[in-house]
């Protein structure tokens, strides 16, 4: 690059480094060989963490451990599930429970699946909920979990969808009352 007065970029004056600090001024200060020993270790332990949890980890182990949800890529034949709770009244209406309605949203509830598969009765929580946020709502007879699969082919709607209820737990008494 050429400036106005016909100078050229490379004629300009080099600047010196600045100079290196003397390590026996105060304020300056350097790592022991056992400091530096220390944070190579730290630094390899870190990185042999994040190497093995790339390979071997899951979503539990995170940040060791790749995030699924952006480390892979979903199968584009595989069908997409979309897990829903609802609420059953004595008429056989259905009321919608997830979605906030009783203070646990989507995400939240499709991480604890496991445990409600397992724990079944932990369902009546959510009667509960349900009656603390609806005091003029006729009571829960059961909560049921239901899951729909959207079938895919080559990543497109098939239009094939099917339902299947998960859980279907019968609400307790004393679950209708809920709790102040």
């Amino acid at each position: 690059m050429t400036h106005l007065d016909g100078r050229r970029s490379y004629d300009a004056p080099v600047v010196p480094a600045p100079p290196v600090p003397d390590p026996g001024k105060p304020g300056v200060l350097t790592l022991s060989p056992t400091g530096r020993r220390a944070r190579l270790a730290a630094t390899a332990v870190v990185l042999a963490l994040l190497l093995g949890g790339t390979v071997w980890g899951n979503d539990s182990e995170f940040p060791f451990g790749p995030f699924r949800m952006y480390s892979t890529r979903a199968d584009p034949d595989r069908p997409v599930v979309s897990t829903r709770v609802v609420g059953v009244t004595a008429d056989g209406d259905q009321v919608r429970l997830s979605g906030g309605e009783v203070g646990l949203r989507r995400a939240e509830f499709e991480g604890q699946l496991p445990r409600l598969v397992d724990e079944p009765e932990l369902l009546g929580l959510l009667a509960q909920s349900y009656a603390v946020h609806h005091p003029g709502a006729e009571p829960l007879v059961a909560v049921r979990v239901v899951q729909r699969r959207h079938a895919l082919d080559d990543g497109r709607r098939t239009g094939e969808v099917t339902e299947s209820v998960l859980i279907d737990h019968t609400v307790a008494a004393t679950h209708q009352e809920g709790t102040p």
